[in-house]
């Protein structure tokens, strides 16, 4: 990992630009793969091939959408407890949000919990329902109390 200083200051080599734009593409190879049941690979090189030109984090994108799928029946079951309604019955664009932020929050435990929280709520206003963003939020917050408590604790 990159420890120079970025021209904003971060250490830590992540640009937040590229993520957000590589979370918005997984949500969406999320969402096709959810829609389609097809292969993870073909969805994977649709997206990837788009995003390249859009100048996106490939690698962050990749293991997003991998995760998602290896860890699906996981997520879902981790998520049930916080759900008003079961998994399959939550809106296909919120339930891929949901998916991406729980393999956040449970595997990637390099990303900030509040970061995890503000690109679910931005990627579900943008693609979501009216009020699916309010949802995920009220979703999110909670599962984030208890899977990341000492961080939670801490920012509180």
């Amino acid at each position: 990992m990159n420890r120079h200083p970025r021209k904003d200051g971060r250490r830590d080599g992540v640009d937040p630009v590229t993520r957000a734009r590589a979370r918005r593409r997984a949500l969406q190879a999320v969402y096709a793969w959810q829609m389609s049941g097809g292969l993870v690979e073909q969805v994977i090189a649709q997206f990837a091939h788009e995003q390249a030109h859009e100048i996106a984090d490939l690698e962050y994108f990749d293991d997003l959408v991998r995760g998602v799928v290896k860890h699906r029946a996981s997520l879902d079951e981790a998520l049930v407890g916080y759900l008003d309604r079961p998994v399959e019955e939550v809106d296909p664009i919120e339930r891929a949000v949901l998916r991406l932020s729980a393999y956040e929050l449970i595997h990637r435990l390099d990303v900030p919990y509040r970061v995890v929280l503000n690109e679910a709520i931005e990627i579900a206003k943008r693609f979501g329902s009216e009020h699916g963003h309010t949802y995920v939020n009220g979703v999110l917050d909670k599962a984030a109390a208890d899977w990341r408590t000492p961080e939670f604790s801490a920012a509180r």
